[in-house]
């Protein structure tokens, strides 16, 4: 199940020094998917982090897909390694996946304490969403169905 998370601690096992790890994390920025413009906007955007991050998240056949922007590019090469973890799960799936590699590449041990918070804030802002999506889901389920 978390293959994606083995080939992310896989790629940055390549690297010894922090500075290329950076600059790796610099480059996946641009893998991000992007966000619609008019969803870069206060109420996409995430409270905690020292940069501007915007996080939308939509449902699409039971499995959550997230976009994103940051206007620090270190911070989008990180949510573009979250979104690679997460996108295409179902929201049960993310709330129950712990992310390791964000230790186990040493990233967490090599952010400035406002940007792990702002980790923190990215992470605990998907789930929200993928906390909402099954939320809505039960009560649609429970909801009685109207005669025809």
């Amino acid at each position: 199940m978390d293959k994606i998370q083995d080939e992310i601690i896989e790629e940055f096992s390549v690297f010894d020094d922090w500075l290329d790890k950076y600059d790796y994390l610099i480059g996946l920025s641009e893998t991000l998917p992007a966000i619609v413009p008019e969803h870069r906007t206060e109420q996409y955007l995430i409270q905690g982090c020292q940069s501007r991050v915007w996080v939308d998240a939509r449902l699409d056949g039971g499995r959550v897909y997230y976009a994103a922007d940051s206007d620090a590019i270190i911070t989008k090469g990180i949510i573009a390694l979250l979104i690679r973890v997460l996108n295409g799960r179902t929201p049960k799936e993310i709330l129950d996946t712990e992310l390791y590699f964000i230790d186990a590449i040493g990233l967490s041990a090599n952010l400035s304490p406002t940007r792990a918070n702002g980790l923190l804030a990215m992470v605990k802002q998907m789930r929200l969403y993928a906390l909402a999506f099954e939320a809505k889901a039960e009560s649609e389920e429970q909801e009685p169905k109207k005669a025809e």
